[in-house]
This record gives C-alpha cells, sequence and structure tokens, in this order.
C-alpha cells in the first residue's frame, strides 16, 4: 500500500511529465522532423502514426525503459 510520501512523488511526476508536454506543444508544435535525443530525421511514417513526437522509435524505447 502507497503512503502519502509515494503518492506525493507519484503526483509531482505526473505534473512535471505534463508541463513538459505542454512546453513541447508550443515549442515544438506538431511536426517535430529530427529527433531530439540523437539528431536522426524521425521517419515520415512514424510521424503520421504518433503526431507530436520528439523521438525516433530507437530513442523513444531507451526513454520508456529509463521511467
Amino acid at each position: 500500500m502507497a503512503d502519502a510520501m509515494d503518492l506525493a512523488q507519484r503526483r509531482a511526476e505526473i505534473l512535471s511529465d505534463e508541463a513538459l508536454d505542454a512546453h513541447r506543444r508550443r515549442v515544438i508544435g506538431p511536426e517535430h522532423r529530427w529527433c531530439v535525443d540523437c539528431g536522426e530525421e524521425i521517419p515520415e511514417d512514424r510521424r503520421r502514426a504518433v503526431p507530436g513526437t520528439m523521438r525516433c522509435i530507437e530513442c523513444q524505447t531507451r526513454a520508456e525503459r529509463r521511467r
């Protein structure tokens, strides 16, 4: 069972993720052609499948594993 500190940390993480997502949408917008991690071009099929994506598949996979 989660205690108050666990719940507070989870809430802070959610708020941080939401703020980062909002910032990325404002700064980068819906079309981002280059991966923010490796700098390689994000394939058009991926950009269409995941509008607003900021990472290529490989970098996104790594980012999700770090979380």
